[in-house]
């Protein structure tokens, strides 16, 4: 027979928990025998807690069955049973935390590519607007930035426009902007984590090659694909020279590495912040949006908030507690 026991019993700290599974409904808590398979859905982040968990399912309003509860890092994460609820996500939002649904994810037991943009997704800069300034023309990127932005440009259109203000730039800004290139946190130990599974990654940028071929390099990346920025004398000539790197050659781009590297669509995951990544975020078996812009969160099934990229290895690494 469930015997209930007071919230206020268990720690603060979830890692600390026993008795897992347990119904959480207010102040009442249920031990529970209870096997969710691969089904259900995650809470996680630096700062949760039994205070911030409290709050969140007193938000949503209804019972919590906590499946189990693991830490990657400094990330606390609760496994939660059945659909996630709609709710979910503007309640995590207001209180600084994370959720996903982790249904039909990609496994880590099998071979797997992730494709991830570059420029404010694996690393914390967008290039072009650093190079501007350095060469003085920031407000004029910026302008063009905002009209696309609003819709008004395509990105072809508005890579072209930005890349014209550096015109004459001398070609030591980019070594410039390289040496100081800040790679997002947690994309280090993301990069090396899938790589011990076997699983390749690759950057697809609407970026340049410059900085992409770094990356790919330093982190040995299987591929990366993006702009190539045309130099002449030691300078930019203002121009871009080849295919450019839009949302089409970004998602034919995953498609192509899967099918090379004999990896199912289904083990696929694509993860970017901008317009330009919404086609590879839909046709990947897992499309994530990272710190999107809001109509990149809108329309991706899931989306990275708060935490940095370690928020993708804990949504992944659910696949090694569902299977066994």
């Amino acid at each position: 027979m469930a015997y209930t026991l007071p919230y206020s019993d268990l720690p603060e700290n979830i890692q600390y928990w026993q008795g897992l599974p347990l119904s959480l409904n207010g102040c009442e808590v249920v031990p529970l025998d209870y096997n969710a398979g691969k089904t259900g859905w995650i809470i996680y982040g630096k700062k949760l807690n039994k205070t911030i968990l409290s709050k969140f399912q007193n938000q949503l309003a209804m019972p919590m069955v906590i499946v189990s509860s693991w830490k990657i890092k400094t990330y606390q994460i609760v496994r939660i049973a059945g659909v996630m609820p709609k709710k979910a996500k503007s309640i995590s939002l207001a209180l600084g935390i994370d959720v996903s649904p982790i249904d039909n994810l990609p496994s880590l037991h099998s071979p797997g590519l992730l494709v991830m943009d570059m420029d404010s997704t694996a690393i914390k800069i967008e290039c072009i607007d650093e190079l501007a300034k350095l060469y003085g023309v920031g407000h004029q990127v910026a302008a063009v930035t905002e009209q696309a932005m609003r819709g008004e440009l395509d990105f072809a259109t508005s890579l072209r426009k930005r890349v014209a203000t550096l015109k004459g730039a001398p070609q030591e800004l980019l070594q410039q902007v390289k040496n100081e290139l800040p790679l997002t946190s947690g994309l280090t130990y993301l990069v090396k984590e899938l790589q011990k599974r076997n699983w390749y990654v690759a950057i697809a940028s609407g970026g340049f090659t410059y900085f992409a071929d770094h990356l790919k390099q330093k982190l040995k990346l299987v591929d990366a694909y993006a702009n190539e920025l045309e130099i002449k004398n030691d300078k930019l000539t203002g121009k871009v020279t080849g295919q450019i790197v839009d949302a089409k050659f970004k998602a034919r781009t995953l498609q192509n590495l899967a099918a090379s590297l004999d990896i199912p669509i289904e083990q696929t995951v694509a993860i970017g912040d901008g317009a330009n990544d919404l086609m590879m975020i839909r046709i990947a078996g897992l499309g994530v949006a990272y710190h999107g812009k809001p109509k990149v969160v809108e329309k991706a099934r899931i989306s990275i908030n708060y935490a940095d990229l370690t928020g993708l290895w804990c949504i992944l690494s659910t696949s090694l507690l569902s299977e066994g």
